[in-house]
């Protein structure tokens, strides 16, 4: 057994209590990364100084500081700056990109104890739902690597699932460290927007709805990490009815599995007597292709100039998302704007009448890798933001959102259930969530591939 298969609570308590060193933790994860890394391409680097982060954790115990991730390995996503490391965004634009500093949420980690393992692979300025980079190629899912492990955060999940370290930094605009960690069996929240602090760092395509989000095995170590992030104390699980709904009424069709799992795990939460009440919002005709102009014309505004001048540099999924940017109408992106709005005080308005919500998290579990997204849900053809239906309602909201595993599909494929709260209710969330996640079907994760 490697240290790097204990969880980032018990591998921090192992440390603080002079079982463990710093050093030894960081040695395991760098011999995990050095051999499962090659197969799935989930870090584009290992951090050169590890070693030297290590011995500055042991110092720090050593002259008696308490830390609360003493030792833990992080995994940070290519869109994050990390002081001296290369950070691209997955994008021949940016190779040989340095940042200048740290993140804030970076900072926090490091103060933490924690020490930065590598840098893992994210799709192409974070902006398609699976992993293949013009930069760094094609990231897959450590528990079958026909499959996808999804995007943007595919090279993070792919990492902790494979267990080259037990936590991850990403980010979330859509649903990227909801819909990822799902397909590989993980936990992953998105916080309330602004809970915590974004940047510095890159331009994103549209400000205020990407969030900083931590990737875990457990509840536990997401808590303790939020612990740190953004100073989030333990509160009491929510009270009242939770709804439920499926299809989070849109509907939208379901591959077999994923329906079967999330009837099994809601029958169990109501086994274990919480109050659930089968209901969703009222959309009125939007839905997450509402919203999409948006990414589109950011995109276009960051690198229009560029993928006209150059689109040889450019993913080609990429490319046809920022040429549509550059055909749309200031009329239509305004419609856009105004889509948003209006889902976040319909998603607000259904949180003031229940206390959270449950979802499925995706509508399908991975599909092949060498696709952008599945060529159909639930028997039927479907578009190419359909695997991400149930996500980008939630940062258009600014809600919080929290993926647990739950079960898996006929072909032994990871599922995953999504609850919702209100904004401001992340701690809540979290202790609802950990009475939730013993009570669900496993999400049975075979011995990672990759080895």
């Amino acid at each position: 057994m490697s240290l790097m298969d204990l969880t980032a609570t018990a591998l921090a308590a192992e440390v603080r209590a002079g079982r463990v060193t710093p050093q030894a933790a960081a040695a395991a994860a760098r011999a995990r990364a050095e051999e499962r890394n090659p197969a799935l391409n989930a870090l584009t680097l290992v951090n050169p100084a590890l070693e030297a982060e290590a011995e500055a954790v042991a110092a720090r115990l050593a002259a008696g500081e308490e830390l609360s991730l003493a030792g833990v390995p992080v995994v940070i996503k290519d869109n994050i700056w990390v002081k001296d490391l290369p950070i691209t965004q997955g994008s021949k634009l940016f190779e040989g990109f340095i940042a200048p500093e740290d993140a804030q949420a970076v900072a926090r980690l490091r103060a933490a104890g924690a020490v930065i393992l590598g840098i893992g692979t994210c799709s192409e300025f974070a902006c398609k739902g699976s992993t293949n980079t013009p930069l760094y190629g094609m990231t897959r899912n450590p528990l079958d690597l026909s499959r996808t492990p999804g995007g943007s955060s595919g090279g993070p999940v792919a990492a902790v699932a494979a267990g080259m370290a037990p936590l991850a930094l990403g980010t979330d605009a859509g649903g990227s460290t909801r819909r990822p960690p799902a397909h590989v069996g993980l936990v992953g929240l998105k916080p309330t927007q602004g809970l915590i602090p974004y940047g510095p760092g890159f331009d994103e395509p549209v400000w205020g709805i990407s969030v900083l989000a931590p990737i875990a095995r457990t509840v536990e170590d997401i808590s303790l990490a939020m612990s740190v992030l953004a100073d989030l104390a333990p509160e009491p699980p929510l009270e009242g009815t939770i709804a439920f709904a499926a299809d989070f009424g849109l509907g939208q069709r379901l591959d077999p599995g994923v329906g079967e799992a999330f009837e099994a795990g809601i029958a169990a939460i109501e086994a274990a007597g919480h109050a659930l009440e089968p209901a969703s919002p009222d959309w009125q005709g939007l839905d997450g292709m509402s919203v999409m102009p948006l990414q589109h014309a950011g995109l276009a505004a960051l690198f229009g100039t560029r993928w006209r001048a150059a689109p040889e540099l450019f993913d080609p999924d990429l490319g046809a998302q920022i040429e549509s940017g550059l055909g749309l109408s200031g009329v239509a992106v305004a419609e856009a704007h105004q889509a948003s709005h209006r889902i976040r005080e319909i998603m607000l308005e259904f949180l003031s009448r229940h206390a959270a919500m449950i979802t499925p998290t995706t509508p399908c579990a991975a599909w092949p890798v060498e696709l952008s997204a599945p060529p159909s849900i639930g028997g039927a053809p479907c578009g190419p933001r359909d695997h991400a239906a149930f996500t980008s309602q939630l940062n258009h909201a600014g809600c919080p959102a929290i993926t647990l595993p739950c079960g898996t599909d006929a072909a032994g494929l990871p599922l995953g259930m999504q609850i919702i709260a209100a904004p401001g209710r992340d701690a809540d969330l979290l202790a609802l969530a950990a009475a939730i996640a013993p009570l669900l079907p496993p999400a049975t994760r075979p011995s990672p591939e990759g080895r």
